[in-house]
């Protein structure tokens, strides 16, 4: 893969100063209502009541400064905090009447704001917009996924391989027997190796190596949570596979896939996998595919 270039980094950078100028994001009364953007933030996430700790993954928030914003909110009456009724150790904020009142007003605002916006386009413009918007917002959660090197018996390695076999329990019409996964001795160390892609702090795809014989890798598992689909995670988890083949000096990587699977043979010969006879007798197999690896 190409480094970032300059170009790039500039263009990125440039397009975020315009547009948080451009929404509001520097000024102290976003939306024109009296606080800023992370006070507004957080109240509209709170939405029917959340745990401070859920707020803090899903935002990315260091805890003190999530904490400070949530006893400023409670001051001023928009929330209030309390203890998780099944866990003390859980700090629970839910909004108060007059929270709600101001986070109905903030979604009005927004949307009038949006489409004051809008208007000054015509429609095919609108509809490039738009499309554009949200091939920047896929393409920007793809960014922001970690692609993690494993042991094989993680619990988060295991957890992935669990709900991989969960899945196409459902869409193989024989079922799937989870004896068939891989072990964990068989991709840890010098065996092979698992990957588990982490979508903020949360696993959401895997895929594990594991050499077959001098020379030759071969690819399992490749999965993505249904959720973190049609992202290009699939993709990325198996450059990561063969990149990783390569540095144990592999110079062939193999795989085998379910007729069921189409999206994933397509996605296979779309990455340059070439069909090939059967290498290995496995219920489960009825195409096989193999890559031979640039060094």
């Amino acid at each position: 893969m190409k480094p970032v270039s300059a170009e790039q980094v500039t263009a990125f950078r440039r397009f975020n100063r315009y547009f948080t100028r451009r929404i509001g994001v520097l000024d102290d009364h976003y939306l024109g209502q009296d606080r800023p953007l992370g006070e507004a933030r957080l109240l509209f996430e709170v939405g029917d009541g959340v745990s401070l700790r859920e707020l803090r993954s899903r935002l990315g928030l260091d805890a003190g400064y999530l904490s400070r914003m949530a006893k400023a909110l409670q001051a001023q009456g928009m929330v209030t905090l309390s203890a998780h009724p099944q866990d003390s150790r859980l700090r629970m904020i839910e909004l108060t009447p007059a929270g709600r009142v101001e986070v109905k007003e903030q979604n009005r605002r927004a949307h009038a704001a949006a489409a004051g916006l809008l208007e000054g386009l015509s429609e095919p413009q609108r509809t490039t917009l738009t499309e554009a918007m949200a091939t920047a917002q896929r393409l920007l959660r793809l960014a922001g996924i970690t692609v993690t090197l494993v042991d094989g018996a993680a619990p988060d390695a295991r957890a992935c391989l669990d709900a991989y076999a969960a899945d196409i329990d459902e869409r193989f019409p024989e079922g799937f027997d989870k004896a068939d996964l891989v072990r964990p001795e068989e991709v840890s160390g010098d065996a092979g190796a698992f990957f588990v892609a982490y979508e903020e702090g949360r696993p959401v795809g895997c895929g594990a190596l594991r050499c077959l014989e001098p020379g030759v890798g071969e690819i399992r598992h490749v999965w993505v949570d249904p959720a973190a689909r049609r992202l290009g995670l699939a993709r990325r988890l198996l450059t990561a596979l063969e990149t990783e083949a390569r540095t144990r000096h592999l110079n062939v990587v193999r795989l085998d896939t379910h007729a069921a699977l189409t999206e994933a043979q397509a996605m296979y010969r779309a990455c340059g996998y070439t069909e090939i006879p059967a290498y290995v007798d496995h219920v489960y197999a009825s195409h096989w595919f193999e890559k031979r690896l640039a060094p």
